[in-house]
């Protein structure tokens, strides 16, 4: 589905201020895991395609990226992940005219940690550089335990999670949901994704 940025997504600095607000809409639906190389992924945007496959078997799994659409070939990006693929998306966050690919990744086991793996094309179109998501800190951090969904909402990348309290089961957090809102920012050695928003719900 194409999102309002013209995101699409494919289905098969300071610590922020913290806001309460009611319940958003979450931007798009979650890819389904990538399982095998025989069955890539593929996503479009400003000319540029980007195809995502992994392979491997339990937490361990080697993940590919192929760029093609590009006025010189760019080498295939060859990266182990520690879990599995559970989306990916193709945005355009800064408004430069040079798309980004975000894949979602998950843990194996109960938790369910979430994190992102992304890259940016360069000006001129003939390489990729890493995006960095930062650690949860401070008060964003506070009652996390994972079970995180990604997603790209407009002009910036979404992070929600539910909140536990003290003696919360896995199964049964209680201290509702926070949602936190990502820009795009350049920083010195690599592209940066800065929090600028914290919502709790």
């Amino acid at each position: 589905m194409t999102g309002r940025n013209g995101s699409t997504t494919l289905q098969g600095v300071g610590e922020p201020a913290i806001t309460h607000s009611h319940p958003r809409l979450f931007g798009c639906v979650i890819a389904a895991a990538l399982a095998a190389p025989a069955n890539p992924t593929q996503a479009s945007l400003q000319g540029v395609t980007f195809t995502v496959s992994s392979q491997g078997e339990g937490s361990v799994r080697q993940l590919t990226i192929a760029t093609s659409g590009t006025p010189r070939a760019i080498a295939p990006i060859r990266q182990e992940i520690l879990g599995s693929v559970s989306g990916v998306e193709v945005a355009d966050l800064d408004a430069n005219g040079l798309p980004e690919v975000y894949l979602f990744i998950t843990s194996a086991g109960s938790g369910s940690y979430g994190s992102v793996a992304a890259w940016a094309l360069n000006k001129g179109r003939r390489s990729l550089s890493t995006i960095h998501l930062p650690e949860l800190s401070g008060k964003a951090a506070e009652g996390y335990q994972g079970h995180d969904e990604f997603a790209v909402v407009e002009l910036s990348l979404a992070r929600r999670f539910p909140i536990y309290r003290p003696g919360d089961s896995n199964a049964k957090p209680t201290g509702g949901t926070r949602q936190i809102s990502y820009k795009l920012v350049p920083g010195e050695a690599s592209w940066q994704l800065k929090p600028v928003r914290v919502d709790t719900y």
